[in-house]
């Protein structure tokens, strides 16, 4: 099977050099690591200094909301265009543990062309300024609790799309073109993979539960509700609400309103206060 992984990527050096390393040491080889640079001129030389021959992607930006939506799409393109028989979507907050790769690629043989989405259980890990070595991240293994873990081998079928997360799945090219992608009308932080989620619920695309594709989110300092993110999610919290009739991202909306800085109805409408 000629796997595909997708990273899309503006600045965090360090943890897509660490997600390579993570890469390099896979029970299986990706085919090609597709690292679709979103305005960052630095990313070549920074898969270059770690041994990487990942194919670099330039991706020209404008404004101040990053593409997220529109580079994920286009390294789902190239994958396509590169003969891919299955395309892993990895953050590049995240390092693949050692048997992602396979325990993906098990599932898609096993789903044997059905449309699915693969999902792994993510652990989120705490700062570790020496680095995660494979053993180091066997031992830290906590996948968030909110999402199902089950048994390495084993795959289960989901009912909630609104677990899904786009850090870490995996698609066949043919279940990609059935979703059609990220909807691209989605710039900046927030919404975009579930709005894919629901697309992927409406086409009749299962969402598999992939026990032991364990992927690693590296640690940088977060708020929660991300109040820095707070146009970005009013902006796509109303499109998602015009093409899907509901609200997404409901607690992070819900602390929002309860500290006065948004306003919102049943109708669609939400707007910053102050």
């Amino acid at each position: 099977m000629k796997i595909a992984v997708v990273t899309v990527v503006s600045g965090r050096h360090e943890h897509l050099t660490a997600q390579m390393h993570g890469l390099r040491r896979s029970s299986i080889s990706p085919s090609e690591h597709i690292v679709v640079s979103m305005g960052d001129e630095d990313i070549t030389d920074v898969v270059r200094a770690a041994g990487s021959d990942a194919t670099v992607i330039r991706m020209d930006t404008s404004g101040p909301r990053l593409p997220l939506a529109s580079a994920r799409n286009l390294g789902a393109r190239t994958a396509m265009g590169h003969c891919a028989d299955l395309i892993v979507f990895l953050d590049v907050d995240c390092i693949p543990g050692v048997d992602m790769l396979a325990r993906y690629a098990a599932a898609a043989d096993e789903a044997k062309g059905d449309r699915s989405l693969l999902c792994g259980p993510v652990t989120y890990l705490p700062p570790n300024p020496a680095g995660w070595s494979a053993d180091a991240l066997l031992v830290a293994t906590d996948p968030h609790p909110a999402r199902p873990n089950p048994p390495p081998g084993a795959v289960l079928v989901g009912t909630d799309y609104d677990l899904f997360w786009s850090l870490s799945f995996a698609s066949t090219p043919s279940t990609w073109q059935v979703t059609g992608g990220f909807e691209e009308d989605y710039t900046g932080y927030g919404g975009e993979d579930t709005d894919f989620a629901a697309t992927a619920q409406a086409a009749d695309v299962a969402l598999l539960w992939v026990g032991g594709a364990h992927a690693y989110h590296q640690y940088h300092p977060v708020s929660s509700p991300p109040v820095e993110r707070l146009d970005d999610i009013i902006r796509n919290s109303a499109l998602f609400h015009r093409r899907w009739n509901r609200w997404p991202m409901t607690g992070w909306l819900d602390e929002f309103e309860r500290r006065g800085l948004i306003e919102r109805n049943d109708s669609g409408e939400i707007r910053r206060i102050g």
